[in-house]
Parts: C-alpha cells; structure tokens; sequence
C-alpha cells in the first residue's frame, strides 16, 4: 500500500483473532463484541477468527444482536475436549473417602499436570491449526488492514502474532487480563517453572510482533510497558478500559424497583452481585463482614438481602453457605443472559464488586464495574485500593472497603442499610461516565488502528537518500534566490 492510497477515513477491515464471540456467554465477550459493534462508525468493518465448537461453559444468544451486518465471521474447529469433560478433570471437590477416592483425586492431578504442560500455552492451543488455515484463506481472498488479538485464551495472541509475521500487517494484541496474573491465580492453571519459562518465551514474542498493545487498566498499561521494553518490541502500550454500551441500559432512568415486602414487614436494601464468584473474585472477605455486620446488629442486618447471580466454584458455595445463620435474605442464581443481568443491576438498590486481596491484583478493574455505573446504581466495593479504587471512589454514593478488614466491611452495610432506611436516592446526572461508553471505546481503537496502518505504511515507504549538511546548504541558497526574484 503506498503513502497515496491511504487514508483514515477510507473504509478499512480489521480482522479480530476472538476465541470468545457471541453465542458464547459471559463478560469476556462483550468486549470485542462491542469493538465489533461501534467501530464501522470510525471507518473500519470488522472480521472475526472464532471456534465452531467452544468449549466453554456459557452461552447467550443475545448478544448476537449487536453484530452488524457488515461483518465477516469465520469459524474454525477446535479438537479440546468438552468443556464437562475438562471441568471433571478439574474439579476438586472431595471425592469418596478411603483407597479408591484417593486414587481419583491423584489421576486427576496427573491430568491437570500433564494438560498444563503439553498444552501450552492453555488447552485453546487445539484450535491453532485450524484457525490459521481459515484465516490465511480469509486474508487471501477479503483485503485485511490489521489485525488485533485478544486474550484470554493466551493461544488467540500467538495466533495474530503468527499471521502478522506471515502477512506483513499491524497487530495490535488486546490484554483482556494479565497472562501472568491469569496463570497465577486462574483455577487448574498453575504452572511450574518449566510451563512458566515457556510461556514467558511465548509472550515475548508475541509482544515483539506487536505495533500496539492494549491494556485495560493503567497499571496493567505500565506493566506491559515494561515486558515491551524488556523483549525490545517496536510496540506501544496503550490503555482503553472496558466499559458499557448505552443501548443495553435503554431505559435505565426509568427504572424503579417497586418497594417489596419480603414478610416482614420491611423494605430490605437489596445488594446485588453480578458475575462469577471464584479464586479472583472471592467472597469469603464479604461473607466475613456480614456475619460480623449481624453479630452486632441483628435487626439492621435482618434489612439486608444479598442477591448472588453468576457461576461459583464449590469453594465459594460453601463461603455463601456460612451466611445461613445470619438474618440477612440471600438469594442465589445461576448465570442469566446479559439482558437478564443488566434488569437485575437496575432492580438492585446497591451493586457488589468484589476482588481478591493478593499481590498484583490491584491493577484489576472488574469488567462489570462499567455496566454497574451504566445502572446508576451505588457500588460496594470489597478490593484492595489501587485501580478499581480509582475509577469508583469519586461516584455517586460509593463505599469502598478492604478484603482483609471485614470491620470496615461491617461498618459499610451498615451505612448501606441505613441510608435505604433513610431513602437516599442520587440524581442520575451524578454519574459522569460518559467516557467509559463503548462507542467512545471504539473510537480510540479506532485511532490506534490509523496510526498502526500508517506507521506500516510509512515503513513500507521507499527508503530516502540521506541528507547532508550540503543538501540542506543548498536548500537554504535556493530559497534566498527565490526570495530575491521575488522581491
């Protein structure tokens, strides 16, 4: 492409590398799903590298909704097992007692261990011939511009860093989560330090195939600065938070919860939790502070009803189950579609964010923390102060507690309970979060996506003679010529 044929506003396709896409379910979707959605309006039409069969343990056809027309989604065959299949190998609930449960329970972890070595770097490596068949057939036959990777699965961005080599166009990688927090803390994943020194290899270069690379968050920005800096990659780190799509709160000002009596004859404060409960997202912390909340106020406690909708490890399960001897209403659900989710947001009277108090996870900002601003709705937050600190404290009617001080996490609900028994309410108009709009998103995807295609271009450009101290001599005695005759 030479420096005349481009142009910003031109109509360009990106093709996205998305192991996750609609109708799989869950908060990793909406993402790209979103980019997909809003970037056409900015210039680019979109292609999209998905699995035919994933193997994952959420759908949600709704979101297919949000796809425009325009775009081209290619679907390639992955040979991992079932997702049941790998959740049995996986799980580490107690098996029968005696010779033979213990048996399971080692042939199991000989599994796990043998999967997280072969598979490297996660067991969505399965899918990586087949989608570079179908993507080189795709790039052969449709012109592409660049191409952006996302992940988690980690295999999608060696998978863009493949094609790129391969084709010569812009990669931007997009970090949905850390890879080394993922490997850290994701449950079955851990790795010993052969898997991790691989997977270091494999992430360096990746990022030394990168133009950009996208955080969420900027502290996870300055993070892959500083892996960029250290593999000597050409690319730029750049941070666009995740963030939430008016469309899907249409009506959100409007919606009121009517007041309920539960029984008792009282209105309870309704607080609500959206998402998966498990080893990042623990709720042993909160549990901590509602059973301290009820031991030194049963009757304000009794006003509380805590809603948990999501999926949940066997370990969060029995955390929930300790708040059984507390007054508070618990209500349990199992993962809804995003419609239902976005209701139940809009129906809470406050929203829980919950993450884990270990090394490196203040960096984290939970996907849903937009979608909860976007309900207008109060946060509970139970985090370790750091970026997800950063972006609630300022709004409207926000509590911020430690994971690992349940007193403050007690003295919290009680300000919740109480300022429902007051009837505080915020004006919708105290929310200042236009910024965190997908559109809004997509749009600086979109710039980034001009200046990698123009970077390439410019380095595609034939190379210039060199200038010398001469050549610019005899600029300056032409230009005074000119001057001259002019004068």
């Amino acid at each position: 492409m030479s420096l005349v044929e481009f142009r910003p506003s031109d109509g360009r396709r990106a093709l996205f590398v998305s192991y996750l896409f609609p109708p799989v379910g869950g908060v990793g979707v909406h993402r790209v799903t979103k980019f997909v959605k809003h970037l056409p309006q900015f210039g680019w039409n979109c292609s999209v590298l998905t699995v035919e069969n994933p193997s994952t343990p959420l759908l949600d056809g709704s979101l297919k909704r949000d796809i425009p027309a325009s775009t081209i989604i290619c679907r390639a065959k992955t040979w991992e097992p079932s997702y049941a299949l790998k959740a049995a190998v996986g799980q580490q609930a107690a098996d029968r007692p005696g010779l033979l449960g213990r048996a399971r329970r080692r042939a199991k972890a000989l599994a796990r261990g043998c999967g997280n070595l072969l598979l490297q770097p996660d067991a969505q490596i399965l899918w990586r011939p087949n989608a570079l068949r179908e993507a080189r057939r795709l790039l052969k036959e449709i012109p592409h511009h660049a191409i952006i990777a996302t992940g988690p699965p980690f295999s999608s961005l060696l998978i863009g860093a493949t094609l790129a080599r391969q084709t010569g166009l812009p990669l931007i990688l997009d970090y949905r989560d850390e890879w080394g927090i993922s490997n850290a803390y994701w449950e079955n994943k851990q790795h010993n330090w052969v898997s991790n020194a691989i997977q270091r290899q494999m992430q360096r270069r990746a990022l030394a195939a990168a133009s950009v690379v996208v955080a969420t968050t900027p502290s996870s920005t300055d993070e892959l600065t500083r892996l960029i800096q250290g593999c000597r990659s050409r690319a730029v780190a750049r941070c666009i938070y995740n963030g939430f799509d008016p469309d899907d709160f249409a009506g959100a000002e409007s919606a009121v919860r009517p007041r309920v009596d539960f029984g008792h004859g009282v209105d309870r404060c309704r607080l609500a939790f959206v998402g998966t409960l498990w080893n990042l997202n623990p709720i042993g912390p909160f549990v901590e502070g509602v059973l301290r909340f009820a031991e030194r106020d049963p009757r304000a406690a009794s006003r509380l009803e805590i809603v948990l909708a999501g999926r949940r490890t066997a370990e969060q399960e029995e955390a929930i189950a300790r708040l059984a001897s507390s007054p508070c209403n618990v209500v349990t659900q199992p993962f809804m579609a995003h419609s239902d989710a976005v209701r139940l947001m809009q129906d809470a009277d406050s929203l829980l964010l919950i993450n884990a108090d270990k090394p490196e996870t203040n960096r984290i900002i939970n996907a849903k923390t937009f979608e909860y601003m976007a309900a207008r709705r109060p946060m509970f937050v139970v985090a370790p102060e750091g970026d997800l600190w950063d972006v609630t404290r300022d709004l409207p009617g926000t509590l911020l507690c430690s994971p690992g001080d349940p007193d403050s996490i007690a003295l919290g609900l009680a300000e919740l309970v109480d300022r429902h028994r007051r009837g505080v309410r915020y004006d919708h108009d105290a929310w200042n979060i236009a910024r965190f709009e997908r559109r809004t998103l997509a749009g600086q995807l979109a710039g980034l996506l001009d200046q990698a295609v123009l970077h390439e271009v410019h380095r595609a450009a034939p190379p210039q003679p060199a200038r010398t101290a001469r050549d610019e001599l005899a600029e300056e005695m032409g230009a005074l010529e000119l001057a001259e005759v002019g004068s």
